[in-house]
């Protein structure tokens, strides 16, 4: 079972982190030449397929994360500090999330659909500065993740 939700743990750190770390250095440069309707297009159409993967990703990240810390650690008493770590910075990076859906990728959905293209320009950047944070947040994990067993504290 350990490994089954190590699996679906680091396969929903790959989407998620891996989706970001395209969004921003390879979506970004390759969108900023389009004209701002074909641009924010293109981005709308991406975050609409990108983030319904985004919220199974969390969703299996904290439910296999806290499944497996009172499985194998027997509970937050007992579990590595690389353990608190990947669990303050998910918190944090779930929290980052929560706000880019539910504020400027909601403002800038509805102001696409409108052609209100300043106003979408606007929240394309705030989600980009979210973005900016979170990946780098996520790549932390991912190191942390990957090398934590093996830290000598």
């Amino acid at each position: 079972m350990l490994t089954i939700l190590l699996a679906l743990h680091i396969l929903s750190a790959v989407v998620w982190v891996g989706g970001m770390f395209a969004a921003y250095m390879c979506l970004r440069p390759a969108a900023g030449p389009l004209e701002p309707p074909q641009r924010l297009g293109l981005w709308r159409r991406f975050f609409a397929k990108f983030f319904p993967w985004v919220w199974i990703a969390v969703l299996l990240l904290l439910t296999t994360g806290y499944w497996m810390m009172v499985t194998s650690f027997g509970g937050f008493a007992h579990a590595p500090l690389y353990i608190n770590l990947m669990q303050t910075l998910g918190l944090i990076m779930t929290a980052l999330y929560l706000w880019l859906f539910h504020g400027p990728w909601l403002k800038f959905k509805r102001a696409v659909d409108a052609q209100q293209w300043p106003v979408a320009g606007a929240e394309l950047n705030r989600i980009r500065q979210i973005i900016m944070v979170n990946m780098p947040l996520g790549l932390i994990v991912t190191i942390i993740g990957g090398t934590g067993r093996y830290w000598n504290y």
